[in-house]
């Protein structure tokens, strides 16, 4: 097997193990294929590497397919860490804050948007009057305004393109934040950041495991999260997009 190894000298506490942790949580729900581990230690992580392919349709519908496979695997509860693991959590190079709500809205207000809003505000990445619009939208949030009866899902977490690789044999997940959440949030990353053929990647979905109704007006909800984690590390662009998606989830009824 060919192997891609990732190094840090400095990383944090727990950073390729909470990395390594979620790649084998994805993989036991054998849904969507994820990179696998071969090594971990506390400054670098062995996965398989993967050989690149073009984009498919049919790839693309093979992977909604499977991605709904891995949601419906579950997890302990919304904020829950991969399975049988308890140290930290990251996305990307932030701490993910961990949780174990059986409400949605009050764990992804707290522990999704709030607290990159926050490092946002502090370093230029969002006015003041964006996070007056997203604490609001927050309030709507935990409130539960927008929950509903759907269980915890198993999230990768991280789902932007550059984290699905295109493989020979299909498409490949790697570099998650695993962890309980809501499986529509997976799916408006993937919207946010684009992916080669997503209407069939969502075909494939709801051929496999069917979305709830009005879940295409609720994308700016779940985009909330992925937004101000931008907005705290990549500029004011991103800043201007978290409040107009948090505008449009004060629009939702």
């Amino acid at each position: 097997m060919n192997r891609h190894v990732k190094q840090r000298a400095d990383a944090p506490a727990g950073f390729f193990e909470a990395e390594a942790a979620g790649l084998r949580w994805l993989a036991d729900a054998h849904g969507a294929r994820v990179a696998s581990v071969i090594d971990v230690s506390p400054t670098r992580l062995v996965v398989e590497a993967i050989e690149p392919a073009r984009p498919t349709a049919d790839a693309a519908g093979r992977f909604g397919r499977a991605l709904a496979v891995t949601h419906a695997a579950g997890a302990a509860a919304f904020g829950a860490p991969p399975t049988g693991y308890d140290g930290p959590l990251f996305i990307g190079n932030r701490p993910l804050p961990a949780a174990r709500e059986s409400a949605w809205g009050i764990f992804y207000a707290r522990d999704r948007v709030l607290p990159y809003l926050e490092v946002a505000l502090r370093v230029g990445g969002a006015t003041d009057a964006a996070a007056r619009l997203v604490r609001a939208a927050c309030d709507r949030i935990a409130a539960g305004d927008f929950d509903d009866d759907e269980p915890p899902a198993r999230l990768h977490g991280d789902l932007w393109s550059g984290n699905v690789l295109w493989s020979p044999d299909g498409v490949v997940l790697i570099d998650p934040a695993a962890h309980g959440g809501h499986r529509e949030t997976d799916l408006a990353m993937l919207a946010l950041f684009g992916c080669p053929y997503l209407d069939a990647v969502l075909d494939g979905y709801e051929a496999e495991h069917p979305l709830r109704a009005g879940w295409r007006d609720r994308i700016p909800l779940h985009q909330l999260h992925p937004l101000a984690v931008h907005a705290a590390g990549h500029g004011p662009a991103y800043g201007r997009s978290l409040e107009a998606a948090a505008d449009a989830v004060l629009a939702l009824p």
